[in-house]
This record gives structure tokens, C-alpha cells and sequence, in this order.
């Protein structure tokens, strides 16, 4: 009666893979988009939003909730319907997780179940303001070029 097979083994398989798949696509955990939807917060987001070049969609059309740029206006309503979306939304919907809701937990005082709150989407201010990229793009260079014209005829002036 022989044994199994014994197979060699000249490597070690993908162990070494699964920390870069774990973290591949990682985004901002449900505490820190809390902390970013707070009433002070995402206000001051919304009103303060930059173009960032780098960013898909110049940074404009951003899903607070799931922490993710889009490039138009349709990709973004597209994902609103999305079931990613709404999972997120529905994550969102209980207080997270804290240090005092542990220490309960550990016999540091009495147990209080986290409250559910109603949650919706927040839309982006070019959204809410109905701004088309090619407009937005626009603005940046015609600022340039009034700046630019503006150094010159200062630089005019001195001479």
C-alpha cells in the first residue's frame, strides 16, 4: 500500500500575492468617510472644491460616500444607481465603530446599541450647480490669460 504522492514543492505558491490583492483598490474606511460627513466638513468640501487636474473628472464629480472621482456627470449618476453605491449608503446608515463603544463592550459601563440614521446621497456643487467640464476647463485658461495680461501691462507700467 503506497503512500500519496509527494509532491515537490519549489515555490511557495502565492502567499506572498495576497497582501497586494487585498490592498489593490483599498479606499477610505467607513470611520474617515463619517469623519468626512460631518455637516462642517463636507460643507466646507463642497464649497472649497478645486480643480484637480490629476483626478478624474478634474476632481469634480466625487462620491463622498464611497470615496471615488468620476469622469463626467453620467458616469456619476451611473454609479448613484449602482449596487456598490447602495451597499455603501446602507454601511453608512449605523454610527461606527469607537473607543467608548469598546470599552462598554469590556464592562466599562453599560451597553448602547449605535443608533441608525437616515442617509443620502450628496451630490457635488457642479452637479448641484449644473457646470459642464468643457466650461470648467475653460475658466482656468481665461484666468491665465487675464493674469498674464494683467503681469504685462504692470511690468509696462514700471518701465
Amino acid at each position: 500500500m503506497p503512500g500519496p504522492y509527494k509532491r515537490k514543492k519549489y515555490h511557495y505558491g502565492d502567499t506572498h500575492l495576497k497582501k497586494s490583492w487585498r490592498t489593490k483598490r483599498r479606499t477610505k474606511d467607513l470611520d474617515q468617510i463619517d469623519s468626512d460627513l460631518q455637516p462642517d466638513q463636507l460643507e466646507k468640501a463642497q464649497r472649497n472644491q478645486e480643480i484637480d487636474f490629476e483626478k478624474p473628472g478634474l476632481g469634480l464629480f466625487n462620491c463622498v460616500h464611497c470615496a471615488h472621482d468620476f469622469i463626467n456627470e453620467k458616469a456619476f449618476q451611473d454609479h448613484i444607481k449602482s449596487k456598490r453605491h447602495k451597499r455603501r449608503l446602507h454601511a453608512l446608515k449605523t454610527e461606527p465603530y469607537t473607543i467608548e463603544e469598546s470599552e462598554r463592550a469590556a464592562g466599562m459601563g453599560s451597553y448602547v446599541a449605535p443608533k441608525k440614521r437616515k442617509m443620502e446621497t450628496c451630490l457635488p456643487s457642479a452637479i448641484q450647480n449644473g457646470l459642464d467640464i468643457q466650461e470648467i476647463t475653460k475658466k482656468p485658461k481665461l484666468d491665465d490669460a487675464k493674469n498674464q495680461e494683467d503681469r504685462d501691462g504692470d511690468a509696462g507700467m514700471k518701465e
